[in-house]
């Protein structure tokens, strides 16, 4: 674990054991507490790095709606590394300048990143099952298909007003 992960592990202890609670924690509450004690100081890049993240957000909720009525994400993301950081870069599915490429590559990702959660969704029910094993498993198919046809449902034969 790095130095920072260890300074933030720590006033997440001190957060709980001066607040208590009920287990649950808001990472929003965390944060104010551990300002407000000078626990955490932000950066110049932990400020850039929250106004980016607040920009990267307003990409992922841009929506649009096309002439057939598809409601689809306008702007989409490519991760990659460049020395140790990780970076994305966004392109608007509108924009003709945008190479097809990027994408691909981010329809990719995407993908790759459903899977990822699927699997770790898998591992964690498996998990709870194991650890109480005298209830009933819960069971949860992975098989989305039926699901996406459903949502295609009431567009298939509409055009947009």
């Amino acid at each position: 674990m790095t130095a920072y992960a260890n300074q933030v592990k720590s006033y997440i202890e001190q957060y709980k054991a001066e607040v208590g609670g009920d287990g649950l924690l808001d990472p929003h509450e965390v944060a104010e507490w551990a300002y407000k004690r000078g626990l955490h100081k932000p950066s110049i890049r932990t400020v850039v790095d929250a106004i980016a993240s607040d920009i990267s957000q307003f990409f992922r909720e841009e929506f649009r709606t096309n002439q057939d009525g598809q409601r689809y994400r306008a702007k989409h993301a490519v991760r990659f590394k460049k020395g140790d950081k990780t970076m994305s870069l966004w392109a608007d599915m509108d924009d003709e300048k945008a190479p097809r490429d990027h994408f691909v590559r981010s329809f990719a990702q995407r993908r790759q990143q459903i899977v990822g959660d699927c699997f770790q969704l898998k591992t964690d029910v498996d998990v709870y099952n194991g650890k109480n094993a005298t209830a009933q498993p819960i069971q949860v198919p992975l098989d989305f298909t039926l699901d996406v046809e459903e949502l295609q449902l009431p567009l298939k034969g509409k055009k947009a007003a």
